[in-house]
């Protein structure tokens, strides 16, 4: 298997490469045996709502997912709630940013870096998981690789008022999906300065980025009362640098490797070809006596100040392309800056979670395709028909070593939980009648995803549905209530987190709920399901003896 050089010749072909290997990547144990975990349940239980009480729900908590969880709701009112449908939008979200990915590294540095860094996105650990998460995470990174590619567009003369337009909308929806995708905006800025873009552009550019965050911020101001949603992110330590501190590495590396050729990306200046396929431009000048225009010349705009045959049909080197960037000037700061904005934040408040900056892998991305297009003009220079191995054989052991990872992260071990194996074990212990409890009341999440499951049982603490009080959870009743509502059942099902990954029960209605428990009822039944605990408990005296 090798790269054909016809595929090399066409932009669309080197975007649509990626977006399909994506795909197939996503597609690939798309239901994680039947699992959806705590953080999917919410967007399930949540998109199955109306309209009206997603919008009264989103008063109350999760308005910074406010789009996305509409968007489900759409989908899930069309569709029907699946697992496929729950993550199908994240699976073409990326196959979009490997798309986008690839374009940008093509027009930056040639068709080999766009392929390496396209087939790359997918395969990286992280972006795996998030390929097939019911959340938002991976619509943001697909929204920040357009804008990204709108950037390089502009950057390279190609920029209309309708370009800056679909910018600031990119960024826009982008925060609106997640606020803190804004931190894109700054590492834009420095691809702008690093790469000496023209006064008119950046200003454009400011424009657009301003537009963007005065349709963000309400979003983010009205978020900041209900920060108490992320009270359980721990303070910043240094064991948690240890991630940014390595993918920044990484990524310095690939600047340094790509150094020696002069653009940073193991390309010539200006032409947007790596060596081995200027070795087949050269070749093909030998045999017709001209050179190809498409690939000497690069991109259209470029085409004055790209290489391009002289008068006697040799290549004259090319000129510098002022305010043209490269590709460490565009993924360094995108790997960078994200990942630093997100510490400098959580100085202030703790924020640190890697996945609210998941498009910074994009800039990684990017980074590796410069190595392996430095890889393959290393080859090209010893043979041009090797040089065409070398991508698909990168890709092909970094399938195989990467193996293990993706197949664990498609098991549902890879989760901390699984809602609907419990309330399948919920659905198999049940008698009619029985009393249902949730330990913490966040776990309610598994009646609320798979309500039939719990037909003919009765949710003895709730005093108020999710949808009537515009909450997650609901709102339960007090402790002495909820204890009368125990010593009247005669059998209680409980559901729980599994011992190691529950959290000490702190709050008085639930040490009011273990206790009733531990005093009155014994132990019947007690199951370990995937990160959940099922238990069934009888009544040690006839119901109402207290």
């Amino acid at each position: 298997m090798t790269c054909d050089p016809r595929v090399l010749r066409r932009p669309l072909l080197v975007g649509l490469i990626p977006a399909v290997w994506t795909v197939v990547l996503g597609l690939w144990g798309l239901s994680r045996q039947n699992s959806v975990w705590r953080d999917e349940a919410a967007t399930w239980q949540v998109a199955r709502r109306s309209t009206g009480d997603i919008v009264r729900m989103l008063e109350h908590v999760d308005v910074v997912h406010s789009l996305y969880y509409l968007c489900m709701h759409g989908l899930f009112a069309g569709f029907g709630p699946s697992t496929t449908v729950l993550r199908l939008p994240s699976v073409l979200a990326v196959a979009a940013a490997a798309a986008c990915v690839a374009l940008i590294g093509h027009r930056l540095a040639g068709a080999y870096v766009g392929l390496g860094a396209g087939l790359a996105l997918g395969l990286l650990p992280a972006v795996q998981f998030y390929l097939q998460e019911g959340r938002p995470y991976a619509l943001v990174a697909a929204g920040s690789a357009a804008s990204t590619l709108l950037l390089v567009n502009a950057l390279r003369g190609r920029a209309r008022k309708r370009t800056w337009a679909a910018y600031a909308c990119a960024v826009l929806v982008c925060g609106w999906l997640n606020w803190l995708a804004l931190l894109i905006l700054p590492a834009h800025l420095i691809t702008l300065l690093w790469s000496r873009a023209p006064r008119g552009v950046r200003v454009r550019w400011a424009v657009a980025a301003g537009a963007a965050t005065a349709g963000v911020l309400p979003l983010a101001l009205f978020s900041l009362d209900q920060s108490g949603q992320v009270s359980w992110v721990p303070p910043l330590t240094w064991h948690m640098m240890i991630g940014p501190a390595i993918l920044l590495a990484i990524g310095g590396l690939g600047v340094l490797l790509g150094r020696r050729t002069g653009t940073g990306t193991g390309t010539a200046p200006g032409t947007g070809m790596g060596a081995a396929e200027r070795t087949g431009a050269a070749d093909r000048t030998d045999r017709t006596g001209r050179a190809d225009r498409t690939d000497l010349a690069g991109p259209p705009d470029l085409a004055n100040r790209a290489g391009r045959p002289g008068p006697t049909g040799t290549v004259e080197p090319p000129g510098p392309v002022t305010g043209s960037p490269f590709v460490a000037a565009v993924g360094l700061p995108l790997l960078a800056v994200p990942q630093l904005g997100l510490i400098g934040l959580s100085l202030v408040k703790p924020l640190f979670v890697d996945r609210y900056i998941l498009f910074s892998l994009l800039g990684l991305a990017l980074l590796i395709g410069a190595l392996i297009g430095r890889a393959v003009d290393e080859v090209a220079r010893r043979s041009r028909p090797a040089a065409r191995c070398v991508l698909p054989v990168l890709v092909a052991v970094a399938l195989v070593a990467l193996l293990p990872q993706s197949l664990a992260k498609r098991s549902p071990a890879s989760r901390v939980d699984d809602v609907l194996a419990a309330a399948e074990r919920t659905r198999q212990l049940k008698h009619d009648g029985d009393g249902v409890l949730f330990i913490p009341a966040a776990r309610r999440d598994t009646w609320l995803v798979t309500p039939d499951a719990f037909t003919g049982t009765r949710d003895i603490a709730l005093a108020e549905t999710p949808e009537k009080s515009g909450t997650l959870k609901g709102v339960e009743a007090s402790p002495a209530r909820v204890r009368a509502a125990m010593l009247a059942q005669r059998r209680i099902l409980l559901v729980t987190d599994a011992t190691g990954v529950a959290r000490p029960t702190r709050g008085r209605r639930d040490r009011t709920k273990a206790e009733v428990l531990a005093t009155h009822f014994t132990l019947v039944s007690d199951e370990r399901i995937r990160g959940r605990r099922v238990a069934v408990y009888e009544r040690l005296a006839p119901a109402g003896g207290g």
